[in-house]
């Protein structure tokens, strides 16, 4: 268990002293995270899932906890992490110089890049409060760094304000820790599920939690930073900022409201946050209609897809069949999107890379002369979309029998909406491809065959998702974490 975070800063330390290193870090990384990760979900399978680090119990000891929720994570992370990480070797080879050296800011690159996974991978297994914290820094830090490697004026502006939102996130979710800790005198998540009990203090901290995770996740109206950032930063990490890093305030949320505060009476605080999602599928998707660069566009379409795991909030505290089956589309939708939108936003980046230019007016002919891209990009969008067969297909079927049985016709016509705007934004970019038109320009530069490659494997892997629902749906044995 403890390889899963510890590799990937090895990692990080090697390559930035032997940059020459990073394709077999690549390979290396990829393939060593996948046999920790089959190694944890065994243990999990056999019931062995908490790792006291350095032998000492928790309290005052730190505990790694991998429970379902958490492999789901990983899984998500060693998958969308592994394609963008071949992608960008083959991004970064395309920006050599004419001389072959290297570009500069890959040098950068790939420490970061590392740091990121590393931060991903710890925050997925704390079973503390303070080291989720210490995790969701690592993470949020790397992250920012990530996009201000692009090094143009509007990048460095981007990762500023990603920078300023994510501090503000960080101290009020460690306010709400310090809140907790200040009323119960410990940090371990199942020792806080057993010891929190309805009250002004236990309210304050799950309040200052959620707006602290709230604005990491950009939850409208907390998603300002979100569509600069995401568009800005360089095609592979644009893919792991939407498919995975928005997804661990969602991870964390999940602990804390479902888990450690799992008892308590929340329908009016599931209510608001389930609201707040359902105006996030509304405003995001009909910005993405709006705006004219494919990477704005695919990035609105994040704030819009994140509604939806937060549309679910006010049905998984529904009792009986409609809270599991909104907390099962939930789960099945966060992992959908990481795919599709992964996939997405490395076909976005692929575009940008050849045409030197992201521009929606004339993309049709770009995509002519891309035909593994424009593939990727319609896989993604029709599980975006939740079209059968597809993982955002199952997604979207288990919200609608939730809201269904709880009689929430309001929300139903929500994803009725949504679903019709998200297919308006996709076939903004496939209609162009099929229009008459005279001979596509040739492309600037050709991409490296593993940028397209990359991009199409997400994608199916969005699609396969929809087949892969008898394996899947026994992992989502709830949010309720194990027992101290």
């Amino acid at each position: 268990m403890v390889a899963l975070p510890a590799l990937p800063l090895v990692l990080a330390l090697l390559v930035f002293v032997f940059p020459e290193l990073r394709r077999w870090a690549a390979m290396a990384g990829s393939a060593g995270i996948a046999a920790a990760l089959v190694a944890v979900g065994g243990e999990v399978a056999e019931g062995a899932n908490r790792h006291p680090l350095g032998g000492w119990p928790a309290p005052p000891g730190i505990a790694l906890l991998a429970d379902p929720l958490s492999v789901l994570f990983l899984g998500l992370t060693a998958v969308v992490g592994a394609a963008a990480t071949f992608y960008a070797l083959g991004y970064w080879a395309g920006h050599r110089g004419l001389d072959g050296r290297p570009d500069p800011r890959e040098r950068a690159f790939w420490p970061l890049w590392w740091m990121l996974w590393a931060g991903l991978n710890a925050l997925f297994l704390a079973g503390d409060a303070f080291n989720a914290y210490v995790a969701l820094e690592v993470l949020s830090l790397a992250a920012v760094a990530l996009v201000a490697v692009a090094g143009d004026a509007g990048a460095l502006r981007a990762a500023l304000r990603y920078l300023l939102v994510s501090l503000a996130g960080s101290l009020a979710y460690l306010a709400g820790v310090a809140l907790l800790y200040a009323e119960h005198g410990v940090l371990d998540l199942a020792a806080l599920a057993g010891a929190v009990e309805p009250g002004p203090g236990g309210v304050g901290a799950l309040a200052v939690l959620t707006a602290g995770l709230l604005m990491k996740t950009a939850l409208f109206p907390l998603h300002f930073w979100l569509p600069a950032a995401h568009s800005r930063a360089p095609g592979p990490v644009s893919a792991v900022l939407s498919g995975l890093v928005v997804k661990a305030g969602f991870f964390l949320l999940l602990r804390y409201w479902f888990w450690v505060y799992g008892g308590w009476e929340v329908a009016a605080g599931t209510a608001l946050i389930g609201t707040l999602g359902a105006v996030a599928v509304l405003w995001g998707s009909v910005q993405a209609l709006a705006v004219p660069r494919l990477k704005l566009l695919v990035a609105y379409s994040t704030v819009a897809q994140l509604g939806y795991l937060f549309l679910a909030f006010a049905l998984i505290s529904e009792p009986g069949v409609a809270g599991n089956l909104g907390q099962e589309g939930a789960l099945y939708l966060a992992l959908s999107h990481g795919l599709a939108k992964g996939g997405a936003f490395l076909m976005a980046g692929t575009c940008l890379f050849a045409a030197g230019n992201d521009r929606l007016e004339g993309i049709g002919a770009t995509l002519r002369r891309l035909p593994v891209s424009t593939a990727a990009f319609a896989l993604a969008g029709i599980s975006l979309i939740g079209l059968p067969p597809t993982g955002g297909f199952v997604g979207k079927w288990l919200l609608l029998r939730a809201m269904a049985e709880a009689e929430a016709w309001v929300w139903l016509g929500v994803i009725a909406a949504g679903t019709f705007l998200a297919a308006g934004y996709t076939f903004r970019v496939l209609i162009p491809v099929f229009q008459a038109g005279t001979e596509p320009p040739r492309l600037k530069r050709s991409p490296p065959r593993v940028m397209e490659i990359s991009a199409l494997l997400l994608a199916l892997a969005a699609v396969g998702m929809g087949f892969l629902a008898p394996v899947i749906e026994p992992l989502m044995l709830g949010l309720q974490g194990p027992s101290p």
